[in-house]
């Protein structure tokens, strides 16, 4: 079983300013190409409730259309490597998972359960490439079915050894690690292909769970994706004394996200989401 380190005090405090270090980056060099994004999840809400972190969030977010993140990546060589570097699985060949991150130069950071994964580890923050979804309820169906099965494949590798599910399922998993991560992978570029900023489609993250706390209580026809525009009509917003775009109604985006957002939780639901095994900055 992997053993959790708790980051705490001042150190989890340099980490959230490592983090700011790279989203001041990622928004120098998107500034420059003119590539839209926004802060978005609990950084959203941090810039709005906090303005900055979210006290005990260890991570940023930033969610980015289909066609803005390839713009990205064709200039991703342009961040100062010196404090900071681009990984999705076009970069690294390790790396597991269908979205991509800016990493820290010079540190690391091991999730706990993945001690085990080859790819590049370092304090990180992730940034969401959203995709569009079909138009119908059933193809909507669809493509989120069609989604679950390529993040278990992606995870499999995870899932085999994880202390947290039962036998079969691990046995499942191991199963299903064995098929070659580019296949995969190929398959999650085909579902990717036809988006674009310019129809009207909703979006979502495909390889990841849907967003929003109401998930199950929403109509099906509001369930699977989001509005387009939270992500191209943006405004700038103050986070940790520093400017950000973040989508131009953050009001209609939050209550989607998480409800009640300006209600602070319970103190014992106030913890980072990414448990760590060893780290060093």
């Amino acid at each position: 079983m992997s053993k959790i380190i708790n980051i705490t005090g001042d150190e989890f405090r340099r980490m959230q300013l490592l983090e700011l270090d790279m989203l001041v980056e990622f928004d120098r060099v998107c500034r420059k190409h003119d590539i839209k994004y926004v802060i978005f999840c609990g950084t959203l809400l941090g810039a709005i409730r906090h303005k900055g972190f979210i006290p005990w969030d260890d991570d940023i977010d930033v969610c980015i259309t289909r066609e803005e993140f390839e713009k990205f990546k064709l200039v991703a060589d342009e961040l100062d490597p010196s404090l900071c570097y681009f990984q999705d699985h076009t970069t690294d060949p390790y790396f597991r998972w269908g979205y991509g991150k800016i990493r820290r130069t010079g540190t690391t950071f091991v999730r706990a359960g993945q001690e085990h994964l080859k790819c590049k580890t370092g304090v990180f923050i992730d940034i969401f490439p959203v995709d569009d979804i079909p138009k119908s309820v059933i193809g909507q169906m669809l493509n989120d079915f069609h989604s679950f099965v390529l993040r278990k494949l992606m995870w499999s590798e995870v899932g085999k050894y994880s202390d947290s599910i039962g036998l079969v399922e691990k046995t499942i998993y191991k199963l299903m690690s064995k098929r070659p991560i580019e296949k995969t992978f190929r398959d999650f570029e085909r579902m990717t292909r036809k988006s674009n900023n310019t129809s009207d489609n909703k979006v979502r993250l495909l390889m990841f769970r849907s967003f929003g706390k109401e998930y199950f209580r929403r109509p099906l026809k509001d369930r699977y994706g989001m509005p387009k525009k939270w992500f191209l009509d943006r405004k700038e917003y103050e986070f940790e004394g520093h400017s950000f775009y973040g989508p131009a109604d953050f009001h209609e985006s939050l209550v989607y996200l998480y409800g009640d957002y300006m209600t602070l939780p319970p103190e014992n639901e106030r913890d980072p989401h990414s448990p760590v095994s060893s780290y060093s900055f």
